[in-house]
């Protein structure tokens, strides 16, 4: 690689990070302003959850009916297009007068806002094969920044400002970035000329033939939906009477877990040498060992010490095992990672949907006990699963004929 070719992929994944750290950001600002836009719209707080599910449902619908495009449009004009839609959802979002229209426009907004998951497989286009866990880990410290400053500062700028102002400064940098993308990105070709129906199919064949898909799917799926629901649930407990604090506090919370951008470059050259397995297993327990969590419920001083030991940890254990199962896939197909990764992100995000409906659920039945008992859980299931293939290794991956990328 000459240094002119290796500079001009050094910015153009700069570039691409940015990106995703503003597309991500649109997902998760709406766990901060739950309360406010209860308190804003006159409903109930389990009622306005459904914003934030709504936009991960549409987020989800996204990756399957969206990401597929990845394989087939020119990247630069796909990304501005689709930045530019989520700016005028979130704009829509911001002027809604009740529930309903809020949370039709966070599902356009969730449905648009996919840049993250296909800014990954464009980005291991652009590298050698050994490089492919530092990259993906650089991406995720971007998407993760963009999720702990969206909720930080949403939280904050709807304390200040109520909970249209996130929506409005969301368009703003969702626009700005389009414009960027526009001038700056390099224009790159297109990865294959299949039919869209065709590609949508796909995704759906790769689960059935790839034995090494599905199980990151499924990693993926239970300990996002654990994320999700203490994410969810943390707004309600924050302000609720254990703690008697505003908005603003939840997005400092999060804020607080940005030493996780600093663990998923570690994560991928580890991943890169020891291989995705030993990650994966190392994440669960991290995960497992954020049942620390429970103590939260407590209130005071030691109840907030353990909600951000629990989230650090969390947080560590999700963003980490990302990045092990997105190498593991990446290397099922060269020509099909846009359509491997709208399966795993697919799935992925429908666990989060999930978490997120089922978090709400357990703390209005069980407070924030029943939350991390369901945490405990869901990871329960990953982990077993993952031993499981430790003692009864699967069969090696289908080949590219039969998962379907004869296409590409």
């Amino acid at each position: 690689m000459t240094d002119h070719h290796h500079r001009r992929t050094t910015f153009a994944i700069t570039l691409l990070t940015f990106a995703c750290g503003v597309a991500v950001g649109n997902v998760y600002f709406p766990q901060a302003i739950g309360p406010l836009v209860a308190s804003g719209l006159g409903v109930s707080p389990d009622a306005a959850a459904t914003v934030v599910t709504a936009t991960q449902f549409g987020y989800a619908a996204g990756i399957f009916l969206l990401v597929p495009l990845g394989d087939r449009l020119r990247p630069r004009r796909l990304l501005v297009t689709l930045l530019t839609s989520t700016g005028l959802a979130l704009l829509a979002a911001s002027t809604a007068q009740a529930l309903m229209p809020l949370v039709v426009a966070s599902a356009l907004v969730g449905t648009a806002t996919v840049i993250a998951p296909l800014a990954g497989p464009l980005a291991a286009g652009m590298v050698p094969a050994g490089r492919r866990g530092v990259v993906s880990g650089t991406l995720l410290s971007g998407a993760l920044a963009g999720m702990l400053l969206s909720r930080a500062v949403g939280g904050a700028l709807g304390d200040r400002l109520g909970w249209r102002a996130p929506y409005v400064l969301a368009a703003a940098l969702s626009l700005t970035v389009a414009a960027l993308l526009a001038r700056l990105l390099p224009a790159l070709p297109r990865a294959a000329a299949a039919p869209y129906p065709a590609l949508l199919a796909a995704p759906l064949r790769l689960l059935r033939t790839e034995p090494e898909l599905r199980r990151s799917c499924l990693y993926q799926a239970s300990v996002f939906a654990g994320f999700c629901a203490v994410w969810t649930g943390v707004a309600l407990l924050l302000t609720g009477p254990a703690y008697g604090m505003g908005a603003t506090a939840a997005g400092l919370l999060a804020l607080v877990n940005a030493a996780t951008m600093l663990c998923t470059p570690v994560a991928g050259r580890l991943v890169d040498r020891r291989g995705p397995d030993r990650v994966n297993l190392w994440c669960f327990v991290v995960v497992g060992v954020s049942a620390v969590l429970a103590f939260g419920g407590r209130g005071g001083a030691p109840g907030l010490t353990a909600l951000v030991g629990g989230t650090l940890l969390l947080d560590i254990g999700m963003q980490c095992g990302m990045v092990a199962n997105q190498v593991r896939i990446y290397g099922l197909g060269a020509n099909a990672r846009s359509r491997l990764n709208t399966a795993y992100m697919t799935c992925a995000y429908l666990g989060g949907t999930a978490g997120s409906w089922l978090g709400a659920r357990a703390y209005g039945h069980f407070g924030w006990t029943g939350v991390c008992v369901l945490v405990a859980a869901l990871t329960g299931v990953a982990l077993a699963r993952h031993v499981l293939t430790r003692v009864r290794p699967l069969p090696a991956p289908a080949s590219s004929k039969r998962a379907g990328w004869s296409t590409s």
